[in-house]
């Protein structure tokens, strides 16, 4: 089918694979807008209420007389306990679709909120903040689902729009969970060991609503739900072994893994400690220091978009290797700025200075990564992105288990280490390579094309003759633009971002 008869099928313009070219935020077309939509609203609830403690955790510490070790635990619970859940949610994309894993895992971490009034001990509020943790797998799905609806024109723009406001979950839970916390007290006559629990139902309340919303109001592909297309013969069913081979295979998703463990790792962690810092470093009451610490994830308001866009425009310019420099120098510039952040300890107006232009770096980073991930295979897409997704959860594991669970570490200089291992980590940004587009400082090799890598490279020539790769060879040659710009056929030079 051309482009031109695939647009016909739309009321926006597509490509050959029936890809949005474009992104209106504004819009709630069906099906690209109304699941973009789905996808960065479900992602957000489970920031909310992945992060709900974090604002209230000087009641709760002092309701269930938690110590600085029982935190830190409790707090690398809720972002470790989601590693597998991405790692499988990326298998789960892959196989059935992004709309029921999303929806599933918001519907399963939904009773650990409604728990979490329960809780009268430190087991049972890590055991519920591990719980609850797991909603974050459905940054997997939200990007899968991104990168099937959106063209490399904008797919960067998009990957990052959508984690970017679903991040947002954590800035707003900053200010949000302190006003119904408010709200709870005056409803329980003063009772604030009462109240922190009943504000626990609203974040429950919430992934039950979009659980349902994303079931009912998105669309896993362009063409159909996964289901419909693999009755029809339209969409190939997967192995998930093979997937999976193909992922843990690929070293350039390894890279990546770790850089983006140390820009959304990095976010996760300060989601976790920076409410409690200020209110600690620079004796602020509760709400102020909530709001304070809320400018951090507000960031993604606009942040990881600009590192989407910075992404799709450098490829514009320079191809692929545009979008690895993007990712390197803005990442090693969040680095130096957390550095910044933990020396300015004695200021507040100067900590909260650096730990906004922090933040912009640390969410820009996240945009940009996700401008590359969607290139780094094609069939295993969505084990990749789960992995990767992973990663992020890992690097918070270890920024918090490293830098914050130990008495003898002040959190200023945990924020400085942490700085530090930023800048290390990023340089294996290098080594990425793809054979036909190159690398950081490595032309890609003209004699190496897109089909060579996406087809050659992940499908067998039996699998070739049966037509499993004809989806992929629409891919392929999307994928042009990613070349030199010398290198591009005329046609996709005139990409425009």
């Amino acid at each position: 089918m051309s482009a031109d008869l695939a647009e016909s099928k739309f009321s926006i313009p597509v490509d050959s694979e029936n890809k949005a070219k474009s992104l209106n935020i504004f819009s709630f077309n069906f099906p690209h807008h109304a699941s973009f939509h789905m996808s960065w609203m479900g992602f957000f609830v489970s920031f909310v209420s992945t992060f709900a403690a974090a604002p209230m955790i000087a009641i709760i510490r002092e309701d269930l007389e938690l110590t600085k070790p029982n935190l830190g635990s409790a707090g690398l619970a809720a972002v470790t306990g989601t590693i597998g859940a991405r790692v499988l949610m990326g298998s789960v994309c892959d196989v059935v679709g992004p709309r029921y894993g999303l929806s599933i895992v918001l519907l399963l971490s939904a009773p650990f909120c409604f728990c979490m009034s329960y809780v009268t001990s430190a087991a049972g509020f890590l055991i519920c903040r591990m719980g609850i943790g797991l909603g974050l797998a459905t940054f997997v799905a939200c990007q899968f689902w991104m990168s099937c609806m959106f063209n490399g024109k904008c797919v960067g723009l998009a990957n990052a729009t959508a984690a970017g406001w679903g991040n947002l979950g954590g800035g707003v839970t900053q200010f949000l969970m302190p006003l119904i916390f408010r709200g709870m007290t005056s409803a329980t006559e003063g009772r604030i060991f009462s109240a922190w629990r009943w504000a626990y139902l609203v974040p429950g309340l919430l992934h039950t609503i979009m659980g349902v919303a994303v079931m009912f109001i998105g669309q896993d592909l362009p063409d159909g739900n996964f289901k419909f297309l693999h009755t029809s013969g339209q969409l190939e069913k997967k192995s998930a072994a093979t997937t999976q081979y193909l992922g843990i295979t690929n070293y350039r998703m390894w890279c990546m893994v770790a850089t983006y463990g140390f820009c959304f790792g990095v976010e996760l962690t300060m989601n976790n400690i920076v409410a409690s810092y200020l209110y600690d470093q620079f004796e602020l009451d509760l709400v102020t220091a909530g709001t304070l610490a809320s400018c951090y994830g507000l960031m993604n308001i606009f942040a990881r978009s600009v590192g989407g866009l910075m992404s799709d425009y450098m490829s514009v310019k320079f191809g692929m290797r545009g979008r690895l420099w993007t990712l390197w120098v803005v990442q090693t510039l969040e680095g130096i700025l957390c550095v910044f952040m933990a020396l300015a300890k004695d200021s507040l107006a100067t900590t909260i200075l650096f730990m906004v232009l922090f933040s912009i770096c640390v969410q820009a980073s996240e945009g940009a990564s996700y401008g590359i991930v969607p290139y780094i295979t094609r069939r295993a897409l969505g084990v990749v992105s789960g992995y990767i997704g992973a990663g992020g959860n890992a690097g918070s594991t270890i920024c918090m288990a490293l830098f914050f669970t130990s008495s003898s570490i002040a959190v200023y200089e945990g924020i400085m280490y942490m700085g530090f291992t930023i800048i290390g980590v990023t340089l294996l940004v290098v080594p990425i390579h793809f054979p036909m587009w190159g690398s950081m400082f490595f032309p890609g090799d003209p004699n190496v094309s897109e089909e060579d890598y996406y087809i050659a490279r992940e499908f067998n020539e039996e699998e070739i003759k049966e037509g499993l790769a004809l989806s992929v060879q629409k891919f392929c040659q999307n994928s042009y633009q990613e070349r030199a710009p010398s290198m591009r056929p005329v046609e996709s030079s005139e990409a425009k971002v």
